[in-house]
């Protein structure tokens, strides 16, 4: 059965989703080598993992709507990714514990709004998958904001980056999570 999807923002999503998670799982290689106590190497560990599972959920979404493998996108983001996990050797223990966080706090949306754009054509059967993917990435902001929550740095960080304690990227709160069919409350563009 050929399907194709009638809508470019999601498209672009899908593809820019897809090439983003190898970028992230390339980064938290090099943060998981670079951190020392081995309880945080296994978490990020763990979150490379989901990363990967990532990418290949959202390619499974690809191929059922004949949607290609942006070149462009998996080269801009291999880059990024070797880039980021090289850095974390050198920019010492809070940037890479805060700046995933940041990170992950805006990955969350992208989650919900391709639950929504499929949504806007009809198409329902991805809601649970794409729900656990955000959920998962929610996760992954906790984690890492729970690492460096009484860093001297983070409120200055807070500041200049827009994200920390009291500034999120989305407004999922796990202590009170909506259900998957009530959860187009999340990541609704202003």
């Amino acid at each position: 059965m050929d399907m194709t999807l009638n809508h470019p923002d999601l498209v672009d999503l899908l593809k820019r989703a897809y090439s983003a998670e190898k970028a992230a799982a390339f980064a938290y290689i090099g943060h998981a080598a670079s951190v020392k106590n081995e309880e945080e190497k296994k978490a990020i560990r763990q979150i490379e993992l989901d990363e990967w599972n990532h990418r290949e959920e959202v390619m499974k979404l690809m191929k059922i709507y004949n949607v290609p493998v942006s070149k462009y996108y998996e080269f801009k983001f291999h880059l990024i990714g070797k880039l980021i996990s090289a850095s974390c050797f050198v920019i010492g223990w809070f940037m890479p514990f805060y700046f995933a966080g940041r990170l992950e706090s805006g990955n969350v949306c992208e989650y919900f709004r391709m639950k929504q754009y499929f949504n806007s054509l009809g198409i329902k059967e991805h809601d649970e998958v794409l729900y656990e993917m955000g959920i998962k990435e929610k996760e992954h902001e906790v984690y890492f904001l729970e690492q460096i929550k009484t860093s001297k740095m983070l409120p200055v960080f807070e500041k200049l980056f827009a994200w920390g304690l009291l500034k999120s990227f989305n407004n999922i709160d796990l202590d009170k999570k909506y259900p998957v069919e009530k959860s187009d409350v999340y990541c609704k563009k202003k």
